[in-house]
C-alpha cells in the first residue's frame, strides 16, 4: 500500500516510515500542508497519515481541501491535539479516524488496516506500464516470459516510475521519496541506482526506457 506521511517533525516521520515499511507498506514524507496537497494531487495513495499542526496549512485545512476536490482518499489524522473539540473538527473536516500521540505502532497499524477495509481499498501487488510487471511484494520485474530481482533500492526507484508514469520525476523527489528527508544521498546516488534499473530493462529486452529530462530529472518512455 502506498501511504503520504505528512509530519514536521522528522524524527516521528522517519519513525512510521520505518514502521510502515515493516509491514510491507511504501511511503513517502513531506514535512507541511502545502507540499502535502501538491504529493496527494500528484500521486495516487492508499492512506494519508496527516499531524494537524503543520506549517503552512494545518492538518484540518488540508484534509477540508482534500475533500473539496473530491479527493475520497483515507486520511488518518495523528497528532498531539487530543481533545474532544479537536477530533470533532478534524472528522468534520473531513478524516476518517483520529489518533492522538503518542501511539502504539501495533495500535496504528491496526487502525491503518481497518481503514483501508472499510473504505474497501484496493491493495495492488503489482504495477504495471507498456510490456513491465512489478511485483511488489517480491520485488521481481517482468517483461514477457523474462524476469530479474530488484535490491529493495531499485524496487523504490521503479515502483514511484510505474506509478507515475506519465510524469517527470526529479532528482529531489527521487532522493526523499527513496532515502529519507534526512539523508546524505546525493544526485549520484539517483544516477547510480537510474544505472542499475536501464541495465535490468536491457536485460529484460522491455520497449521501456527511462529518458532523462535535462536539467530536470527521469521518466518512463516507450
Amino acid at each position: 500500500m502506498n501511504i503520504l506521511i505528512v509530519e514536521d517533525e522528522r524524527p516521528l516521520a522517519e519513525a512510521l516510515s520505518e514502521i510502515l515499511k515493516n509491514a510491507g507498506h511504501f511511503t513517502d514524507i513531506v514535512g507541511d500542508g502545502v507540499d502535502a496537497l501538491d504529493y496527494i494531487s500528484g500521486f495516487s495513495y492508499d492512506l494519508v497519515i496527516l499531524d494537524v499542526m503543520l506549517p503552512r496549512l494545518d492538518g484540518f485545512q488540508v484534509v477540508a481541501s482534500m475533500r473539496r476536490e473530491g479527493n475520497a482518499t483515507p486520511v488518518l489524522m495523528l497528532t498531539a491535539r487530543g481533545t474532544v473539540p479537536d477530533k470533532v473538527t478534524g472528522l468534520n473536516a473531513g478524516a476518517d479516524d483520529y489518533m492522538t500521540k503518542p501511539f502504539d505502532p501495533a495500535e496504528l497499524l491496526a487502525r491503518v488496516n481497518a481503514m483501508t477495509r472499510r473504505t474497501g481499498a484496493v491493495i495492488l501487488n503489482t504495477l504495471s506500464f507498456s510490456d513491465l510487471t512489478l511485483e511488489l511484494d517480491t520485488g521481481i520485474l517482468k517483461c514477457g516470459e523474462n524476469s530479474v530481482q530488484l535490491s529493495r533500492k531499485e524496487l523504490e526507484v521503479a515502483r514511484l516510475l510505474l506509478s507515475n508514469p506519465t510524469m517527470t520525476l526529479t532528482k529531489e523527489a527521487l532522493i526523499v521519496n527513496v532515502w529519507g528527508i534526512e539523508s546524505e544521498a546525493t544526485d549520484n546516488n539517483v544516477e547510480a541506482y537510474i544505472s542499475f534499473l536501464r541495465k535490468k530493462l536491457k536485460y529484460l529486452k522491455s520497449a521501456v526506457t527511462i529518458k532523462n529530462i535535462q536539467k530536470i530529472g527521469y521518466r518512463l518512455e516507450v
